[in-house]
């Protein structure tokens, strides 16, 4: 294997790596509500356009870096869409308890 190729991988392994924690933080609260929308749909985008350049380009450490980093970033996408009506009705409900318990 040439140092170009360890060098992606080693890159390709980082940068994944670097969502694990979010998306295991996000999977055990159930929570993406500070997360942008806009960010996670972009960034999965850019990820599926990475894995089709690196197919075009027959890159494995692209392809693999950006399959793997895709697999961790969906979730936090598909989450965030599905989690979105509770995070809208949370902070009324906190608005709400606030009000009551001025009002008290």
């Amino acid at each position: 294997m040439s140092l170009i190729a360890i060098i992606g991988f080693a890159a390709g392994t980082l940068t994944t790596l670097a969502y694990l924690p979010q998306a295991l933080h996000s999977y055990r609260t159930r929570s993406v509500r500070d997360i942008s929308l806009t960010m996670l749909v972009t960034l999965n985008a850019g990820l599926l356009l990475w894995v089709g350049y690196g197919v075009a380009i027959h890159s494995m450490p692209l392809i693999l870096a950006n399959v793997l980093t895709f697999a961790l970033a969906s979730p936090l996408l598909i989450m965030k869409l599905r989690f979105r009506e509770k995070e809208t009705l949370e902070p009324n409900r906190a608005n709400l308890n606030a009000t009551a318990a001025e009002k008290a």
